[in-house]
């Protein structure tokens, strides 16, 4: 294992990596309101909603976080600290990054404490700014995932 990717067991590690990362974010934004882009690159059962639904158990978030696969984009509100929102975008099936467009893309991207992940980025590779978390998930087997970071 190199120092730019983990290899998790389980979908539990998986969840754990993303509370970790999550918490060093909400650490290093205590005094800034700066937004945080996650984009999660990777085949279909690659771990990538599960890296979502890690970051949301980090926020309390009490909803249960799935795909947003039809919807395209999910909303939640951190019961616990109301200064942050989490957008979560699957574009998996979006024919353009202009379908992102439409749904206020620019105003969460450009406004202040917004944590937004990605799922399918490479599809509005065109909008997306340069700051931002990469993370490319591989499915090993059943249990374990590699995932790559920054890369």
């Amino acid at each position: 294992m190199s120092k730019n990717q983990i290899i998790t067991k389980s979908s539990e590690e998986t969840k754990e990596f993303a509370k970790v990362l999550a918490g060093e974010w909400l650490e290093i934004n205590k005094t800034k309101n700066s937004n945080w882009l996650v984009c999660l690159y990777g085949d279909l059962g690659g771990g990538k909603t599960t890296f979502v639904q890690g970051v949301a158990e980090k926020l309390g978030i009490k909803e249960t976080v799935n795909s947003p696969t039809f919807v395209i984009m999910k909303k939640y509100t951190l019961a616990k600290n109301k200064k942050y929102t989490l957008h979560h975008f699957d574009c998996y099936r979006i024919s353009s990054y202009k379908d992102i467009l439409s749904l206020g893309w620019e105003e969460i991207i450009s406004g202040e404490n917004n944590i937004i992940i990605a799922e399918w980025p490479e599809k509005i590779e065109k909008i997306l700014p340069k700051k931002r978390l990469n993370l490319r998930f591989e499915f090993m087997d059943e249990n374990r995932r590699r995932i790559g970071i920054n890369n």
